[in-house]
């Protein structure tokens, strides 16, 4: 019996071309998916408390998480007029962070100064993520610039002393921070802060915290308290007028209503309350660099203050 060898290989051929095709269609489909992958970004916080305002000439709070399609260019961010917004002049600002180059998911958490030369209004805040795949993310969202002059309260640190029966230190937003603080296992730490023009409810931690826990709240919120050692924390409630807040309660005849909490260095437990933490895992004793700060939260208006000093603890 002949076999027709033509009409064989082109029974081979066909099914063969067929499958061929089908894979490059469905690699093309893949590739051309993986080129559409844009970044995504998630975790927006938009101010000091996530409040949605910048103070004209005062630093500003933002931070989001962002994942990219392929690798991250760069990240960027835009104040621009709203439309139906009316301003006394033209303002627009922006700024561009090129460090997250190369990233594929990263933290965006930044400081930066609202210029000085702002205009007053309600603004469209447009973020913008470019990816290296050619893709870019925007997203717009409200941002409020405000005077200092026209806020309810405006919050700042006004002192904050520290001391030991052989050391005393102080410091403000205005001073620069001292050096060569350092307590010693067994030193009995006192320390008392004033935080000026607030009203309504708000409050307080002093703490000590390691510098290689990488850990510097801003806000009362984000303070993680596996983290960090409570000196102290005080509160304040349905304040009505404008006052200025401490820690510490004079009695109006040389004594206190509420005197300087006294901490030993070394101690097995905190000042946190209502219920003391021990003093273990991360944040135990240990000699080293520390931090040694303030941080306050208006939560009545979403304001904060924070300021850090640097400490040396020297364990036995």
């Amino acid at each position: 019996m002949k076999t027709n060898l033509k009409n064989k290989t082109s029974f081979l051929i066909i099914p063969i071309l067929f499958l061929a095709l089908l894979y490059a269609s469905c690699s093309n489909d893949d590739d051309a998916q993986l080129e559409l992958l844009a970044p995504t970004i998630e975790n927006i916080e938009i101010g000091s408390s996530n409040n949605g305002i910048g103070v004209i000439g005062r630093d500003f709070h933002f931070d989001m998480d962002v994942i990219a399609g392929g690798f991250i260019e760069n990240v960027q961010v835009k104040i621009q007029p709203r439309s139906g917004e009316t301003y006394a002049q033209d303002w627009s600002y922006e700024i561009t962070w090129d460090e997250y180059q190369g990233m594929k998911n990263t933290n965006v958490h930044k400081h930066f100064d609202v210029p000085e030369d702002a205009v007053e209004g309600i603004y469209d805040l447009l973020i913008i993520v470019s990816d290296q795949n050619g893709t870019t993310l925007e997203e717009i969202h409200t941002i409020e610039l405000v005077d200092p002059s026209n806020l309810p309260v405006d919050p700042y640190l006004y002192l904050m002393d520290f001391y030991t029966d052989n050391m005393y230190q102080y410091v403000n937003e205005l001073l620069q921070n001292p050096e060569d603080i350092a307590y010693s296992e067994g030193d009995v730490f006192k320390s008392s802060a004033t935080i000026k023009k607030v009203k309504g409810d708000g409050k307080m931690y002093l703490l000590f915290i390691k510098k290689s826990a990488n850990h510097l709240p801003t806000l009362v919120d984000d303070i993680d308290f596996s983290k960090v050692i409570v000196y102290d924390v005080f509160e304040h409630e349905n304040e009505e007028d404008v006052y200025s807040f401490s820690n510490v309660l004079y009695d109006g005849q040389g004594g206190f209503i509420r005197p300087a909490p006294e901490f030993s260095i070394g101690a097995s437990h905190d000042n946190n309350m209502p219920e003391p933490n021990p003093i273990t895992g991360e944040k135990e004793w240990e000699s080293g660099e520390y931090y040694l700060g303030v941080v306050y939260t208006n939560t009545k208006y979403n304001l904060s203050v924070y300021h850090y000093v640097e400490v040396d603890i020297i364990m036995n």
